[in-house]
């Protein structure tokens, strides 16, 4: 599992910096637009999550609460699942964001520190996107 989470975590790396580094340059527009860009994230959390599948289901879906959900994240299996949930969904708002950005024109400078936020602290990120959006035409 360690290497699982280890390999996820680098995984999102080349999305992010393309958003963040290069936000500009007219490949990463083209690459973080590529829906597929984004599968394989998606692929190792289907193939963690549909073996386990029923106990899953049966936390999230009939028994959410503190004690049964950390008692699912409270191994390292659970953990992984999650972590893995975490980037794909971040990196995918992530790419949301700054794809919206380049729409609307918000200065890449303004969306390093938003894309940043969202990378390390996803949904902070988007409630600071959220922020610094502006109506669309106002920055151009």
């Amino acid at each position: 599992m360690n290497a699982v989470f280890s390999l996820s975590s680098v995984a999102v790396v080349p999305l992010w910096f393309l958003m963040i580094v290069l936000p500009t340059w007219r490949r990463s527009r083209q690459i973080v637009a590529e829906p597929w860009a984004y599968a394989p994230l998606a692929v190792v959390y289907a193939v963690l999550v549909l073996p386990r599948f029923a106990d899953i289901a049966s936390v999230v879906v009939l028994r959410p609460g503190p004690d049964s959900v950390s008692a699912l994240l409270g191994t390292p299996v659970g953990a992984t699942i999650a972590w893995v949930h975490f980037l794909a969904f971040d990196v995918f708002v992530g790419r949301w964001a700054y794809l919206d950005s380049r729409e609307r024109g918000v200065h890449p400078l303004v969306m390093a520190p938003v894309l940043l936020l969202t990378f390390l602290f996803g949904p902070l990120g988007l409630l600071a996107y959220l922020v610094v959006r502006p109506a669309p035409g106002v920055s151009r």
